[in-house]
């Protein structure tokens, strides 16, 4: 399809929408476009989730609060 095609539905179908629609229309096409990229690459929508317990063993035998008040003591005796 030529950039002129486009141009053409566009002048004659999409711009005489409300605002509205045109932005349902948007979204529909972004949406659309996110999941051929997806789908292209291989690649699978990921979740934050997929993190929770990473690297848990580096804190193993730590006490939260003693960590802390390690912390606390450094930052007190830095120049």
């Amino acid at each position: 399809m030529s950039s002129a095609d486009i141009d053409e539905i566009y002048a004659q179908h999409i711009k005489p929408l409300p605002t509205e629609d045109r932005l349902k229309l948007l979204a529909l096409v972004a949406r659309d476009l996110a999941q051929q990229k997806d789908s292209a690459e291989g690649q699978k929508t990921r979740s934050i989730m997929e993190l929770h317990g990473l690297g848990k063993e580096i804190w193993e035998g730590i006490e939260a609060q003693d960590y802390v008040n390690e912390l606390r003591n450094e930052w007190d005796h830095h120049p």
